[in-house]
């Protein structure tokens, strides 16, 4: 086939390492290509099957050597690639694609929704549903399992355990948000910070700050304040008011005022609404209050259109109660490149998602191994999760560490993989479209 495929060596803008970042966006297709074949990915045997799913569940490390001589008479790269692709889903409905949520009416319009019209069947689905979220969250806190996403119609959640992404406590981040979910969150008495709001709002801050420093620097003579003798200036506002106070209203008319000043507040609490800004940060054991609050939120599943009864997606690394295992899909495609003026050939391997943290790292993992050292990835991200890379506040650098990371080994994750999701996010809003490896050394771009 002659496809058109990415150039395989773009201009990537970071230094060469040997582990890329973290990257909590959710994937929706991941391309691999490669001067080397992708044969030992194609046609798994049964019991090469068989063995990669029990590698699974029993969360045994595939350690691989640096590289397989021959990846496609290699059991053990095949049955860790089958092991690699597993990942758990609830609500599990075949004929329906329940991931991303975000934007999935018109995919699931049209298809057999029996429950939108029956009260009682909504009910069950919602209470099954209940029980698999509660179970993820206590594995979640017991460290068995160490990040799950919950995928709304209209936001998206990911918990993550003690010790991942640099905190020391659990933490959630929700995106995008509203005004009214925020309103709704905080009269749970849920505490959280807008950490991308503060961010921007510390930045003009000290922006001003620089402002105003530079301006005295240049003019002196103008900084002068009230304690150098000079009289301070009367501002228009109680200029204008003046006439008012004579007349006896200017109290009823400050307090129409103030009332205003709320409203420029609101409005611009409101422009950040369903942008990326919106992200919201929950920590700690106000996680539990988000996930009582999440079980009883009415807006979390839609009232109307296709989607409507329809529970949110859960995904998870692991196994949880009313999880089922499923598996991304994977297939390999020869193709030619043009490569200046001759035609070359570019093997690909293509996964369709939703690819989790894990997954891509434990792939990567194993095309290092299997593609000796070489080898080129685009990565198409479900666009709301990329603001998940954004850096916590008030992350944890204590001596505790050790403490914190303790049990989680025992999350199910490689010991990589694990090492790699307990950095700090370094993305910020954005996410890794663009990752290379040549000579076992990694570089990419966001």
């Amino acid at each position: 086939k002659d496809l058109h495929l990415p150039a395989l060596t773009p201009d990537v803008p970071t230094s060469p390492r040997h582990e890329f970042p973290a990257d909590w966006s959710i994937k929706t297709r991941l391309l691999f290509m490669s001067s080397q074949p992708f044969t030992w990915a194609e046609h798994l045997k049964a019991q090469e099957e068989a063995q990669g799913f029990a590698q699974h569940c029993r969360a045994a490390e595939a350690n691989l050597p640096q590289s397989v001589q021959e990846p496609k008479l290699s059991t053990e790269l095949r049955c860790a690639f089958q092991q690699s692709l597993v990942y758990w889903l609830h609500p599990s409905l075949p004929w329906l694609q329940l991931f991303p949520r975000i934007g999935a009416d018109r995919k699931i319009a049209g298809k057999a929704c029996p429950w939108s019209q029956d009260e009682a069947l909504q009910q069950a689905l919602m209470s099954e549903w209940s029980v698999s979220f509660t179970s993820l969250y206590n594995l979640l806190k017991a460290k068995l399992c160490p990040y799950f996403y919950v995928c709304t119609y209209q936001f998206t959640v990911l918990f993550r355990a003690a010790g991942l992404a640099g905190s020391d406590v659990i933490t959630a981040v929700i995106s995008p948000t509203t005004r009214g979910l925020r309103e709704a969150m905080r009269n749970e008495g849920i505490e959280f910070s807008l950490p991308l709001v503060e961010e921007s709002r510390t930045r003009k801050q000290k922006n001003s700050e620089v402002n105003l420093e530079a301006e005295a620097d240049k003019s002196p003579e103008v900084s002068k304040s009230p304690e150098d003798g000079e009289e301070p200036a009367t501002s228009d506002d109680d200029e204008s008011f003046s006439w008012l106070e004579e007349m006896g209203v200017r109290d009823k008319v400050k307090k129409q005022d103030a009332i205003s000043i709320k409203l420029q507040k609101e409005k611009h609490e409101v422009q950040v609404d369903h942008k990326p800004e919106s992200l919201a940060l929950v920590k700690g054991t106000n996680t539990f209050t988000l996930l009582n609050f999440l079980i009883n939120c009415k807006s979390l599943v839609a009232v109307a259109g296709p989607q409507a009864g329809l529970p949110p997606t859960l995904l998870s690394p692991v196994a949880f109660r009313g999880g089922t295992m499923q598996t991304l899909k994977a297939r390999s495609i020869n193709a030619k490149a043009r490569v200046r003026l001759a035609y070359e050939d570019v093997f690909s391997l293509e996964v369709i998602g939703p690819v989790m943290p894990h997954s891509l790292h434990s792939l990567t993992m194993l095309l290092k191994a299997a593609q000796r050292g070489a080898f080129s990835a685009v990565l198409y991200t479900h666009e709301p999760t990329a603001v998940f890379n954004t850096s916590l506040d008030n992350a944890s650098t204590a001596p505790n560490k050790e403490t914190v990371c303790k049990d989680l080994p025992k999350c199910g994750l490689h010991s990589k993989t694990l090492d790699q999701l307990s950095q700090l996010p370094t993305l910020g809003k954005s996410s890794i479209r663009f990752l290379e490896m040549k000579d076992y050394v990694y570089t990419w771009k966001s």
